[in-house]
């Protein structure tokens, strides 16, 4: 295999995996959402390389097939003669049907076990794992009910064997399954969610839980120690208390003067890139919201001197630019221009990528498509926010004309966790605010931030919405205010809005808690 062939065919299988794994000898070698690729041909060999800041590996591929949604790779390590296997995964969880289905049946006993343990007076009712499509529910999550004369609680709960993606998603899954209940329930009075979780995974989901709204139902978070088959209960009553920190706001003009060569070398190919700084020491080049190449700064071989280079690729791909892979680049660069286009080739791989990123660069362009309200500078995109549990990207981040912030997130297809998502944002970009930080790290200078909470805009095509949004959106805290833009199908050709609901506007509950 021919490394042309090998790039063609990763890049293709990767083209729409978010969260791809390599595996080697059966265990997880790197995640390519942390980690980077270069494929390079020397002395007639194909040679694959990964790393991450834990690890580095070099094989030679000798062969590659794609099978039951993975990409199989024979390889070589380098010295030695007896080949292995890479496998490039799409999906994280690589357990089989079966394994999938023992661990949820014995979940279930572990949950109902716990349930009348710690819950006594309470039945508990209902409890299942089954799949049921028209509430958008699946196998993974195990659903029933405790109930107790005319008073009752919805229960949702997940294993420890599931993905973290999975574990983090239980709030949006718990909160659909106790608007089932309460529909369901006409004799009794469905008070709220009892919500459960594995040991030491709950920050995220207290993060989001403590700002649901309190009047219309009584939210509690538990970790159940399948083991012991123990509970603790997790304080979730304190929105303040975010696990969260900034990044320092790089000076961009410094920035742009240091990389000014790099900048004008890519943009003499392709002169209406979009350019972001990520630190002072590297910057990124973007086509309709697209990566393809960082300049940055490294330490020259043997020297105490710093030097500039340029990588390219899309996804987790890179290679340095070189005179020797500089007819690739500019084979990208012409790809990239004659494909990502509101009219290109809706199938081909460039076009298909990252199309949230392709939304958030017209955004950025133009944010007062969404609210005339909204600055069109300062704005931020991809600010980093991170929290305990995990390292997120706020989409974007600007201020209305009279200084108040605004957090909006974006999708760009149909997403169930659109709205809590974008509530985990509102909390780390309410949290910062509150302390001040934003004008300390370096956003928003010169600018005087109103006190008010932030605002929060959720985004996403008009024919793209998915079902469950208005229901997750009433239970989402009274204090917070939010927007749903619709936006028209056609946003590659121009972001137009055709419907917003707000947060004013909420659906009113039969039921309230006891």
């Amino acid at each position: 295999m021919n490394p042309e062939a090998l790039t063609r065919t990763v890049q293709d299988f990767l083209s729409e995996a978010s969260g791809a794994i390599v595996l080697e000898d059966g265990a997880v070698a790197f995640d390519l959402g942390r980690s980077k690729y270069s494929i390079s041909g020397e002395y007639n060999k194909c040679l694959l390389h990964l790393w991450s800041s834990e690890r580095n590996s070099v094989r030679r591929v000798i062969d590659a097939e794609i099978k039951n949604g993975s990409l199989r790779l024979v390889v070589q390590r380098l010295g030695q003669s007896r080949p292995g296997k890479l496998e490039i995964c799409r999906e994280r969880d690589r357990r089989t049907p079966t394994a999938r289905k023992i661990a949820r049946t014995s979940y279930e006993q572990k949950l109902r076990r716990a349930l009348d343990r710690h819950f006594r007076g309470f039945t508990v009712t209902r409890l299942t794992s089954g799949i049921d499509l028209e509430n958008s529910f699946g196998p993974i999550y195990a659903r029933g009910m405790l109930r107790r004369g005319q008073s009752a609680f919805a229960v949702l709960g997940v294993n420890a064997s599931e993905t973290q993606s999975s574990i983090d998603a239980t709030l949006t899954f718990g909160i659909l399954w106790l608007d089932v209940c309460r529909r369901a329930a006409s004799k009794f009075l469905v008070e709220g969610l009892h919500l459960f979780v594995p040991q030491g995974c709950s920050a995220l989901v207290r993060e989001r839980m403590a700002n649901l709204n309190r009047q219309v139902a009584k939210w509690d978070l538990y970790e159940l120690d399948e083991r012991h088959d123990s509970l603790l209960q997790i304080d979730c009553s304190d929105r303040g208390n975010i696990a969260t920190r900034l990044l320092q706001a790089p000076n961009e003009t410094a920035a742009l003067e240091r990389f000014a060569e790099s900048i004008a070398r890519i943009r003499s190919i392709l002169p209406n890139c979009e350019i972001a700084l990520l630190s002072g020491a590297e910057l990124t080049f973007r086509w309709r919201g697209l990566e393809f190449a960082r300049a940055r700064l490294g330490a020259e071989p043997g020297t105490f001197r710093s030097v500039q280079e340029i990588v390219f690729g899309v996804g987790a791909e890179e290679r340095v630019l070189q005179d020797s892979n500089w007819p690739a680049f500019l084979q990208l660069l012409t790809a990239l221009r004659d494909t990502r286009h509101p009219y290109g080739p809706r199938q081909h791989p460039l076009f298909r990528m990252q199309p949230e990123r392709w939304l958030e660069s017209l955004v950025v362009a133009d944010v007062s498509a969404i609210d005339e309200r909204l600055q069109a500078q300062p704005i931020y995109s991809q600010v980093p926010a991170f929290s305990a549990a995990d390292r997120a990207m706020i989409d974007v981040l600007t201020t209305t004309r009279d200084g108040r912030l605004a957090v909006v997130e974006l999708k760009a297809d149909e997403d169930i966790h659109l709205p809590l998502q974008g509530l985990d944002y509102w909390s780390r970009v309410e949290w910062h605010h509150t302390r001040s930080e934003f004008p300390r790290f370096g956003y928003f200078e010169g600018c005087e931030l109103s006190t008010e909470k932030p605002l929060l805009y959720l985004v996403a095509p008009a024919l793209r919405v998915h079902p469950a949004t208005d229901v997750l959106l009433s239970y989402i805290s009274p204090e917070i205010q939010w927007e749903f833009v619709g936006i028209d199908e056609r946003w590659r050709e121009g972001v137009k809005v055709v419907f917003r609901k707000h947060s004013g506007k909420r659906a009113q509950h039969k039921e309230t808690a006891a």
